[in-house]
């Protein structure tokens, strides 16, 4: 009796604890529950950005989604990677968060056999988000290594001072053109976008004052020869002006000796008419008009004289002869020749 009555007791006084712990054991299960729950929910739910490829398998398949905003997966059934649209890049040669050089990846020779430090920028995108995660291991490096090697080899191909000065956009061309045709045959799912010269110098600082002096030099030539261009395209027009003046005068001048010579030759025609006309007479007024040229300043007089009466002419009456007509001269000129001289011109 005793060892029942103690059992009953001891019941009673262990209900209420096994009562605590089968609630507990029911809550923690509900928080399990709870927590699976919000795993699962919070895994099958992701975001996609402007600049951000979605690529999610399903069971090994990948399909791209590009569309921004918030998607739902499968938890454990279906993966999920992201993939950045922006254009991203490496440089070569330099270590861009404290511009140390890298001469492993910087230092070149020349076609010339002459040392150069190179630096280099390459911008890549992703054009195809699943060859670029499944194609190969990683593309970038891919793409590192390709750009190093078509540097090297475009490098060789010019001499130092097209390297430092005048060749780097040519160079930069070539060497774009050589890994954009290289990646399309590899298609990796990357593109290069562009390749620029950051810097490049010879490796020691006396070579560099040299080629800075000579880059100097050529500088100064082209300002030389854009000067010299300057002046020639001053010069030529107006020479050409002044050759044009200079034609346009003589082509006057010889039109105003032409016209000179006509008008000398007609009055010697009619000089002439009135000298087959007056040969004595013409003599004389010709003689008058050269006197009168040679000695203008000087009055001439001319005295007749019969014996009886004494006549004066002034030879200014004789200069306006071009004013009058021929009859009124030669009546004048006939008074002034005395009667011997008449009388000889008639027997002739």
């Amino acid at each position: 009796m005793f060892r029942k009555k103690d059992k009953n007791v001891y019941d009673q006084q262990e209900a209420p604890a096994r009562n605590l712990g089968s609630k507990m054991g029911k809550s923690a299960a509900v928080i399990v529950v709870l927590v699976a729950a919000a795993y699962l929910l919070l895994g099958s739910i992701y975001s996609l950005k402007e600049n951000e490829y979605a690529v999610v398998t399903t069971f090994g398949m990948p399909k791209i989604v590009e569309e921004p905003g918030i998607h739902l997966k499968i938890p454990y059934v279906q993966g999920l990677k992201k993939v950045p649209k922006t254009i991203n890049g490496f440089s070569l040669g330099y270590d861009p968060a404290t511009g140390e050089t890298r001469d492993s990846e910087s230092f070149m020779i020349t076609r010339d056999y002459n040392f150069v430090n190179v630096d280099f920028y390459a911008e890549y995108r992703v054009t195809d988000p699943v060859k670029y995660l499944y194609a190969s291991e990683s593309p970038v490096d891919i793409l590192k290594n390709l750009t190093q090697s078509y540097i090297r080899d475009t490098i060789g191909l010019y001499d130092v001072d097209s390297v430092i000065t005048t060749g780097k956009n040519e160079i930069q061309a070539s060497i774009k053109e050589k890994i954009v045709s290289r990646l399309e045959s590899e298609d990796i799912g990357i593109q290069l976008v562009n390749i620029t010269i950051q810097d490049a110098e010879p490796p020691t600082s006396e070579v560099v004052d040299a080629f800075k002096n000579v880059e100097n030099a050529k500088q100064g030539k082209e300002t030389s020869i854009n000067r010299a261009n300057q002046k020639r395209n001053e010069d030529i027009p107006a020479a050409r002006a002044q050759a044009d003046e200079t034609m346009r005068t003589a082509e006057a001048q010889a039109q105003e000796r032409v016209n000179e010579a006509k008008g000398q030759t007609a009055r010697l025609n009619e000089l002439y008419a009135e000298f087959q006309k007056y040969p004595l007479i013409t003599k004389q007024r010709m003689f008058y008009e050269t006197m009168e040229e040679i000695l203008p300043d000087m009055k001439v007089i001319i005295e007749k004289s019969d014996g009886i009466t004494q006549t004066m002419l002034p030879l200014e009456s004789f200069a306006d002869f071009g004013n009058g007509n021929s009859a009124d001269l030669n009546a004048r000129t006939q008074e002034s020749v005395p009667a011997e001289e008449a009388s000889a011109e008639e027997e002739e």
